[in-house]
């Protein structure tokens, strides 16, 4: 094992470290964040199991580092520049589109057309063309999920407007 560890853990630890930067760069770009956004947390996660094996394998070096005040400043600032981010932009919830989701879902197709630019018939007309089955357009996606044993989100996602750009 402990040669496994040491042959793997630099190499690992590169390789993946570059692939969390390229990605991470890309999503703080904006750039094609469908593209990365997977990658990057998976293979960030993955990142630390070769991490944690040469910190392992190197403990003893590694805790001398921690005799040189240098090591404690670059710690200590890194906490205060997380705790920092975590105070300024933390909100409860998460992701606001996860918030707002359920909103939409629950509401029925003639609260949601007006939102969408469109008539409540073009909205059930959408669904019906994606192979829904809609009874009256005073349903809710929860309930037309539910008869076609579909996520709510999937179903709302059929019948938001395609492509960017959109003036309305």
């Amino acid at each position: 094992m402990n040669l496994i560890v040491k042959k793997y853990s630099t190499p690992f630890i590169t390789g993946l470290f570059v692939v969390s930067a390229i990605s991470g760069t890309a999503l703080f770009f904006h750039w094609m964040p469908g593209l990365f956004h997977s990658m990057h947390t998976w293979l960030s996660m993955v990142l630390l199991v070769p991490f944690v094996a040469h910190v392992w394998r190197n403990w003893a070096q590694f805790m001398l580092y921690f005799r040189n005040s240098s090591m404690l400043v670059a710690c200590g600032a890194c906490l205060l520049a997380a705790g920092g981010f975590m105070v300024m932009t933390g909100h409860a919830g998460g992701n606001p589109a996860q918030r707002l989701f359920p909103v939409l879902t629950h509401a029925p197709l003639t609260t949601l057309a007006p939102l969408l630019h469109a008539s409540p018939d073009e909205l059930a007309d959408r669904l019906v063309h994606a192979g829904y089955h809609v009874q009256s357009t005073d349903e809710t996606l929860e309930q037309i999920a539910m008869d076609a044993r579909q996520r709510p989100n999937d179903v709302l996602l059929k019948i938001l407007p395609h492509g960017s750009g959109h003036r309305h």
